[in-house]
């Protein structure tokens, strides 16, 4: 068996999120369906972690072990023929048999869009932002400086996933213009997230953004580890994981995507 390591973008307004469950469609249930059609066997394919129904994503990290006779495949332009058109396989490469994608990442970078304007949204962009209106972003601003560092979370988490513990570490909390002047667009990078816990905190946000709380509301409810005191969940469509990191060579040299005449299938 060689450890296949792919990277992968989908739009997922149509999944019910990344894990496999019986009778829905979901991201992984897709993937190991288009490699199980490969490969001729069944396959478990593990992704560097579950992005919520309607969540999407530019950067998802995934491996699995495929039987050796299918080594010369190439994998990124196999897949992405047969894969359907709202998820992509953007890279594609053998990797050592320790890696995993999940228990291997150092750290996860997501984005949260914004759009910013009451009384319209462009069709373009409906699935993809979250329509907040008028808020004041130089107090969202200064609020989401007290999500940065190692604090506990519980009150920014959802219920639904057993956790030992609910300390996570913010490195990065910025914003930055969106893709059009209606929109801004959080960066949240972290060594790791607790359920919905981006959501929670852009739901945070936008209610001081609205005047509802002062800046310093986060420092109260980090304190408080009391999710019932803490705003609404932000709804799923604005969020995307945006980056995977991992340690140097995690990704092996020998290339998955390389047809007969050298190419790696990316034109």
């Amino acid at each position: 068996m060689k450890r296949l390591r792919l990277k992968l973008a989908y739009d997922g307004t149509d999944f019910c999120g990344w894990q496999l469950q019986p009778g829905v469609r979901t991201v992984q249930g897709e993937l190991e369906k288009a490699i199980s059609r490969i490969t001729g066997t069944p396959v478990r394919v593990h992704g560097s972690g579950r992005t919520d129904s309607g969540v999407h994503a530019l950067d998802q990290n995934a491996h699995v072990d495929i039987p050796d006779n299918r080594s010369e495949v190439p994998w990124l332009r196999a897949l992405n023929a047969i894969l359907p058109e709202d998820v992509a396989v953007t890279e594609a490469c053998y990797a050592a048999d320790s890696f995993h994608s999940r228990y291997g990442a150092l750290e996860k970078t997501y984005t949260y869009t914004l759009w910013l304007n009451r009384q319209f949204v462009i069709p373009q962009r409906r699935r993809y932002v979250w329509p907040c209106g008028d808020v004041d972003l130089e107090r969202m601003d200064r609020a989401a400086e007290y999500f940065l560092g190692e604090h506990d979370f519980a009150a920014f988490q959802n219920t639904g996933t057993p956790v030992s513990d609910t300390v996570r570490t913010v490195l990065e909390f910025s914003r930055r213009q969106g893709a059009t002047p209606y929109e801004c667009v959080y960066s949240i990078r972290g060594t790791g997230f607790l359920k919905q816990m981006v959501r929670n905190m852009i739901g945070c946000l936008v209610e001081i953004g609205r005047g509802k709380a002062e800046p310093h509301f986060v420092r109260s409810i980090l304190e408080g580890k009391d999710r019932k005191k803490a705003p609404a969940t932000a709804p799923p469509q604005g969020l995307y994981l945006f980056a995977v990191a991992y340690g140097e060579g995690d990704c092996g040299s020998d290339q998955a995507g390389r047809d007969q005449s050298g190419k790696n299938g990316r034109e």
